[in-house]
């Protein structure tokens, strides 16, 4: 028994949970996730192949938007494998190790749609507040080294806390609160001392939302202050109206990640169903509605997707 114990926590293995006490009805449920990732999907693929394919779209906002379609897509397909798995083959069962590499995709794809948020903001911004200088100032090889910058951020800040993972033992029941791998759910089943993951995961939140939040808000700051200069009423519509699009995705990325980090801190004594429902908001929220709101709001988004579809 005592070889067993050993085994298991050198060699730990997760359950993952779907929605707690709906358990029989897994088949029904499925059906509205698939759709949701069939929205996600099928929604940042055609926005990434309007942007490569439409000459008139390769500007820098699109070239942006493509990085928010991709990191959209990343986030999706991390996670569609297991929530699938459970709620079609009763799949619960997730090894460490593979745990990881989903959390290495999951919380990198996370990282860098908050960083491609920050540029975009920066885009309004030089757009607005420096239009003359809008081309010299995102080229396409700023871009490309933006692009860059941000990917090797979530690299750099993941790494680490997903390493400390390693030496850590769980020596009690393995239930995860979501169907897929997070790292706060994780590292609070472990029965070592977790005071350096705990360290280092104050670290990435830091240094991702407690940077890139105070960013974006500084960005439409100036924005509102340039705006608010323009004597016509009609002018500062046309103005506020571009950045619509952009303000939608940072509350849809922001709220529902704020608000599972406040449930995993604060909630324990929250129903397990607020667990699960708060998860699947913050995954699926981003992808889903992304690609409506640039459809909706965008004109020259809109105008291409449509010449796609209904072009003979």
């Amino acid at each position: 028994m005592e070889l067993l114990a050993n085994v298991t926590s050198t060699l730990p293995t997760f359950s993952l949970t779907s929605v707690p006490g709906l358990e029989a009805v897994h088949a029904w449920i499925s059906i509205p996730f698939c759709c949701l990732y069939a929205v996600a999907l099928s929604g940042n693929s055609i926005i990434l192949f309007v942007i490569i394919t439409q000459q008139g779209l390769h500007e820098p906002m699109y070239y942006f938007l493509s990085m928010l379609s991709a990191s959209d897509l990343g986030l999706t397909l991390s996670t569609m494998p297991t929530t699938l798995g459970i709620l079609w083959l009763d799949a619960h069962e997730i090894s460490l190790d593979t745990c990881i590499i989903q959390m290495f995709f999951l919380h990198g794809f996370t990282f860098m749609e908050s960083g491609v948020l920050v540029a975009m903001a920066f885009d309004r911004y030089v757009a607005i507040c420096d239009p003359l200088r809008y081309t010299t100032i995102l080229t396409n090889s700023r871009i490309i080294q933006m692009g860059l910058l941000i990917t090797l951020r979530s690299v750099v800040l993941i790494v680490p806390l997903l390493l400390l993972l390693k030496p850590l033992h769980f020596c009690r029941m393995n239930v995860l609160s979501h169907s897929y791998c997070y790292h706060p759910d994780v590292i609070k089943l472990a029965c070592s001392d977790i005071r350096a993951n705990s360290i280092f995961g104050l670290i990435d939140l830091i240094l991702t939302t407690g940077i890139d939040t105070p960013c974006i808000v500084l960005s439409y700051i100036l924005i509102i202050h340039s705006v608010l200069g323009i004597a016509s009423s009609e002018e500062r519509h046309k103005v506020f109206s571009t950045c619509v699009s952009h303000i939608g995705a940072v509350a849809i990325f922001y709220i529902p990640m704020m608000s599972l980090s406040l449930v995993h801190r604060y909630g324990c004594s929250a129903p397990k169903v607020v667990h699960s429902m708060m998860a699947n908001m913050y995954l699926l929220l981003p992808p889903v509605l992304n690609p409506i709101i640039y459809s909706v709001k965008t004109k020259q988004i809109r105008k291409a997707i449509l010449s796609l579809l209904f072009t003979k």
